[in-house]
């Protein structure tokens, strides 16, 4: 089938590379989809993704400054609304990563949406908000008497700031402001990284990025996520591409 270079190999050397391909840290799933010769391209004779000493120690950076900020608002704030991150803190050294890569490939802004969970994270850790400013929006509706606590208003903010990369390029990021958990302000986003795009004159559509975070049940066949993909290929809303 093509798994190596070679057409004959001892069975050795194929069960070999079939564990360093499928059976390490790195699972894949893709069986069913119709980009499978691409993936298989990709991944065999053996997926290796190797990374430096200071691209570990930045993702466990990332990875700590997740965790240790969801821990420290249970323990500060316990019975407040909370849509945390945790179980997903990989999301912030993923986005750290679409931001590197982003800039390395041309992209000088980035327009994001997303629900309520994990977005005190990204706001903080990506976006570079200010830790004191969002505990003093904690500190402006928690009612310590009330064992639930109240108001979500956090959640529905947007932000927009300037960060750098490892290689010294500026990237402007911008969080669409979001007036519900539900996706809504995914076609919001289009439409902002649409008209980014005519008014900076980006006519290939590939300096300005739209970059949706969502449940991957959203792409079920109806809802706004999956209409919104209807928009791509209609003269007028295009916007070169979305990561989701």
């Amino acid at each position: 089938c093509g798994f190596l270079k070679e057409k004959e190999a001892p069975l050795s050397a194929i069960v070999d590379a079939l564990k360093k391909t499928y059976c390490s840290t790195v699972g894949f799933e893709f069986m069913g989809s119709k980009a499978r010769p691409f993936l298989q391209e990709v991944i065999e004779p053996y997926f290796n993704f190797p990374l430096s000493r200071e691209e570990k120690v930045d993702i466990l950076h990332n990875l700590n400054k997740a965790e240790t900020m969801e821990s420290f608002i249970q323990m500060k704030y316990p019975g407040q609304k909370r849509f945390s991150l945790e179980g997903g803190e990989t999301l912030i050294p993923m986005m750290m990563e679409i931001i590197y890569e982003g800039a390395a490939q041309g992209v000088e802004q980035i327009v994001l949406g997303m629900a309520h969970r994990g977005r005190l994270n990204v706001l903080a850790n990506i976006l570079g908000k200010k830790y004191g400013d969002i505990f003093a929006e904690f500190e402006g509706t928690y009612v310590p008497a009330t064992f639930e606590g109240s108001g979500d208003v956090k959640y529905h903010m947007g932000y927009s700031h300037d960060i750098k990369t490892r290689q010294g390029k500026p990237v402007h990021l911008s969080m669409a402001f979001n007036p519900s958990h539900l996706e809504f302000v995914n076609p919001v986003v289009e439409g902002m990284a649409r008209a980014k795009q005519s008014m900076q004159k980006d006519a290939d559509r590939s300096k300005i990025l739209p970059v949706l975070i969502h449940g991957d049940a959203a792409f079920a066949g109806q809802g706004v996520c999956y209409e919104t993909l209807n928009l791509s290929q209609l003269k007028g809303y295009a916007t070169g591409g979305t990561l989701h």
